[in-house]
């Protein structure tokens, strides 16, 4: 039995349950803990990405069909194409900035 057609999409609502228990942790890091704020960025940083990842998988269904890895793999290599254009823009820009004084 497939989760689309019949029966109740447990998929849908397990990645519902883990976005909100993510959500929820994030928010307890954020404002019950004790940890530099450092920390506390990388860790809700990294709680994102895995929230991230489950909206993917979940919600979005990147992996189904004939081209689902090649939907994946088009997908990373836009991701890291974007950090790359906007982590090397700062670099240039810190870099000609640091010249010029």
């Amino acid at each position: 039995m497939s989760a689309k057609t019949h029966g109740f999409p447990w998929n849908l609502l397990v990645g519902f349950i883990l976005s909100i228990a993510l959500t929820l942790l994030a928010v307890f890091v954020a404002f019950y803990t004790d940890f530099s704020s450092s920390i506390i960025l990388w860790v809700i940083g990294i709680l994102a990405i895995f929230q991230a990842i489950i909206q993917l998988f979940m919600f979005m269904h990147v992996t189904e069909g004939k081209e689902g890895i090649i939907n994946v793999i088009n997908m990373v290599n836009s991701i890291i194409l974007a950090l790359i254009i906007v982590f090397g823009s700062i670099w240039v820009l810190t870099s000609g900035h640091a010249s010029m004084h």
